[in-house]
């Protein structure tokens, strides 16, 4: 094995998991440019207060630093990675020789999405590949798994990934969605990542039909930090998937001038805490956006220790 290989020694996302430990993870925006080190300082910052990073994949359609180049930093910096891969920018071929070559440099972990639209980011012109979507991408890491490529070719090393997906609890109707998870748990799904959530009676209603579908699979809350109102009214008039109830919208329209960004850290903070009190999921995944610096302080409000877990 290589030496990065040798010196990682913090806990897998599946050994977290497969331990009945509670999942706390946070989310590495890549920069836009090769100015990274405010992308270290976040590394850094969160790699002992949550169990594995998240790196967006040129998230909304925009250009990025790369979420293998991220990965690679992160486990240099002692941090566990969740690579995420989109299928939106890259044909199976490249998507299989990135697998490959991340599996080699120790990780251990891929979120599988089929990825934004094009017309949303800011490379309008930019050519979609969508060569697969997110099932078949689970399926193909299952091949590779079983030593052969989507071609049916026999490998020399294979792999060997927790498989991550994702799925949307604030879908209306939420019935496409849940055979939607179904398919992805057939293809290989071992765990799952939420959208945002933010209406927690909804997502226990969720989480009651997603464990009848498989009580075994792993299920982490998405939950993403509320910072203004005009946030909050841009998400529940644009992103599909996204609504933030109104007892929430009146608790951050009320607070003082100055602290919304206080008030969205309470907020998530006790939403982390119910999730751990009820046992509603698995896990949570906490989506700063911007703000990693206030992770360690929401942490804290909310009473999480990870080594405590």
């Amino acid at each position: 094995m290589t030496m990065l290989l040798e010196k990682h020694v913090k806990p897998s996302i599946k050994e977290v998991m497969e331990s009945g430990t509670f999942l706390v993870s946070g989310e590495i925006g890549p920069p836009k440019g090769t100015d990274i080190d405010e992308m270290i300082h976040h590394i850094d910052l969160l790699k002992d207060k949550v169990h594995a990073m998240n790196i967006t994949d040129n998230q909304s359609s925009v250009m990025r630093y790369p979420s293998l180049g991220t990965a690679l930093i992160i486990l240099e910096h002692g941090g566990e990675p969740n690579l995420q891969v989109t299928c939106r920018d890259r044909n199976r071929l490249a998507i299989e020789a990135d697998l490959l070559f991340a599996y080699t440099r120790g990780v251990r972990s891929v979120l599988c999405l089929t990825g934004d639209s094009i017309p949303v980011g800011d490379h309008k012109e930019a050519k979609a590949v969508f060569d697969c979507e997110s099932v078949q991408l689970l399926q193909m890491i299952r091949n590779l798994e079983e030593g052969k490529d989507s071609g049916g070719n026999e490998l020399k090393g294979g792999v060997e990934f927790y498989k991550g997906a994702i799925v949307t609890p604030e879908a209306h109707p939420i019935e496409p969605q849940m055979i939607k998870f179904a398919k992805k748990i057939e293809a290989g799904a071992q765990w799952f990542q939420t959208q945002a959530v933010y209406d927690m009676d909804n997502f226990k209603r969720f989480m009651e039909q997603a464990r009848k579908i498989d009580d075994k699979v792993k299920i982490c809350a998405g939950l993403v930090l509320l910072t203004s109102m005009g946030a909050i009214k841009y998400m529940n008039a644009n992103v599909p998937g996204v609504f933030v109830p109104d007892d929430l919208v009146k608790e951050m329209a009320d607070a003082p001038k100055g602290e919304a960004l206080n008030t969205g850290v309470r907020i998530m903070a006790r939403q982390i805490r119910q999730c751990i009190d009820e046992k509603l999921c698995d896990g949570v995944h906490i989506m700063a956006i911007g703000k990693e610096d206030v992770v360690p302080r929401i942490l804290d409000e909310a009473g999480v220790d990870i080594n405590k877990l």
